[in-house]
């Protein structure tokens, strides 16, 4: 027993305990809800979530004993073979459902877009802080066109939901590096007059999302489907839910994707008003524990990386809860630490592992 508990001490010695809290917390919230999502095919998908819980866990410790020198060691190889493998996607990829998003391995399929959310704010961390003597206008261009590299690629294959996630990921590494608001402003105009021309060049299916947010019944059992039952489980939720397992839109098979993208709509029917509100405090508590590692870090590299990846996670579970809402339209983006799947979590809990790196780090420079 004594073993164990030195074990277990060593393990979680100088981790940051009250972000390890919180994400453990909405790991396990995360868990009840997928096994209730899948009941009704028995205990596989709960097994390979913990066995996929267990994975990025491992990962996470990994990378949050890893010095942030070295993370910043690997900002432009990780960048580059994500460039690589996109490339590799768009010429040989693997299509599904109509898109182009794997890449054959041989003995293993892998998604590199998954890859870039990381790859992302390491390397405009890395540029910003190797130029953060002499930060001019073309260093911001640079970083620009940095960013827009691999979101071009996604975009083709086509995946909206990740390339707003590294989209995101990139800007916030660039507006906290000083960009200027006029700047912001004005590129916020041109996006506006572009409007139309993005339009355009929209896929049919990315149109029709647009189209059912603004009225779901004009294709109720079509397009408008996901908002339609999503909704309805919410608001059957009420105050305090129906109680755990006893959601009928979830158990009747109303609800689509009911155990990765539109989990919530399970959580909120089955919890109501007052699981949700619980599930939004701890989600403040994680973007406001990030924030405070950011605002203490050392360096300029640690600072815009930790802010990033802090933010990125306000973006998942804003854009989740909004299109499951039917605020947004349906993009593909999982619930943080909540939604069943094995590629998100790994990247989700690389970027905890990072905040506890330089979290950690910190600690030991003051020490």
């Amino acid at each position: 027993m004594k073993l164990i508990k030195r074990f277990l001490r060593g393990l979680v010695a100088h981790l940051d305990l009250p972000l390890l809290m919180i994400v453990l917390a909405l790991m396990a919230i995360g868990l009840l809800t997928v096994f209730s999502a899948t009941s009704s095919a028995g205990f596989d998908k709960l097994d390979k979530q913990l066995v996929n819980m267990a994975m990025a866990g491992v990962i996470m410790l990994l990378v949050a004993r890893t010095p942030p020198q070295t993370l910043m060691r690997f900002a432009v190889p990780l960048y580059v073979t994500g460039l690589v493998l996109l490339l590799g996607v768009a010429l040989f990829g693997v299509v599904v459902n109509g898109s182009r998003r794997w890449l054959s391995l041989g003995i293993v399929r892998i998604q590199p877009s998954e890859i870039m959310k990381i790859a992302m704010p390491l390397m405009l961390a890395w540029y910003f802080q190797k130029n953060e003597a002499m930060l001019q206008a073309r260093h911001f261009i640079i970083a620009s066109i940095i960013l827009l590299l691999p979101i071009g690629f996604v975009l083709k294959q086509p995946d909206l939901g990740t390339s707003l996630l590294i989209g995101a990921a990139g800007f916030f590494v660039i507006f906290l590096a000083g960009l200027p608001w006029k700047v912001m402003f004005g590129l916020a105009a041109a996006a506006g007059a572009a409007l139309p021309f993005a339009w355009s060049l929209m896929h049919d299916y990315q149109q029709r999302r647009v189209m059912t947010l603004i009225d779901p019944t004009s294709d109720p059992l079509g397009a408008g489907y996901h908002i339609i039952q999503s909704t309805i489980a919410i608001g059957s939720g009420g105050s305090f839910g129906k109680g755990y397992l006893g959601g009928s839109q979830t158990h009747l098979e109303f609800i689509p994707e009911k155990h990765t993208d539109f989990i919530f709509a399970v959580f909120s029917e089955e919890w109501g008003l007052l699981g949700n509100g619980i599930l939004l405090v701890l989600f403040t508590l994680l973007i406001g524990r990030g924030l405070m590692i950011a605002a203490g870090a050392p360096t300029l590299f640690s600072r815009l990386l930790a802010g990033a990846i802090t933010l990125v996670f306000f973006i998942y579970a804003f854009v989740n809860m909004g299109m499951v809402s039917g605020i947004l339209p349906v993009v593909g983006v999982p619930l943080p630490f909540i939604s069943y799947g094995g590629t998100a979590l790994v990247t989700l809990m690389l970027g905890i592992g990072i905040l506890m790196s330089i979290q950690t780090h910190r600690m030991l420079v003051k020490k």
